[in-house]
């Protein structure tokens, strides 16, 4: 692992912020460009499973940018990555929601609120595919994964069972080895 600069990366998460439009996880490509890719700082495999672990635990999705933060550079390292994730977008979006509200009836307002569904589902696509891309790569994992993913699409578009039996399902099949 490289040196880790937490100046530099509360600036990336500071800058990521502002642009995490759909939520923390629709950055995640992002963030997976530059603290595997540039960085170095995490493994693809730690990325991947960083965001699962997140995911799996209860409470808000923004988790997983601690536990990011967390593998990179311990307590600290999850403190400056929540900081940075969370100023700007918190101030942002106070400021940003109470202005909306008063002006929800003007063409700007609606036009940028129908463009920002399609850019946001397209975001959350491109993460779900980032973080199935380890296990795709991986023979051992591949077909099992490919099935895992669609049997979940189907069982959430299907039926009305609980997302917290999916999430648990899928612990249960990591942990006895299945994917």
């Amino acid at each position: 692992m490289h040196q880790v600069d937490l100046l530099q990366m509360f600036l990336h998460f500071l800058g990521l912020s502002l642009l995490s439009i759909g939520g923390a996880i629709s950055t995640a490509p992002e963030m997976h460009r530059y603290l595997v890719g540039e960085q170095h700082w995490l493994s693809d495999t730690t990325f991947t499973n960083s965001i699962a672990l997140a995911q799996a635990a209860p409470g808000p999705n923004i988790l997983f940018v601690a536990v990011l933060g967390w593998n990179i550079a311990g307590p600290l390292g999850a403190a400056v990555a929540m900081a940075g994730m969370m100023l700007p977008s918190t101030t942002l979006v106070l400021i940003a929601t109470r202005w909306a509200r008063d002006n929800r009836e003007r063409l700007a307002v609606k036009a940028f609120s129908a463009g920002m569904a399609p850019l946001t589902l397209g975001l959350i696509v491109a993460t779900g595919w980032l973080l199935a891309l380890p296990y795709l790569a991986d023979p051992a994992h591949r077909v099992a994964t490919l099935v895992l993913v669609a049997a979940t699409v189907l069982i959430t578009l299907k039926t009305r069972i609980s997302l917290v039996w999916l999430v648990l399902g899928g612990g249960v099949l990591g942990a006895v080895g299945v994917v």
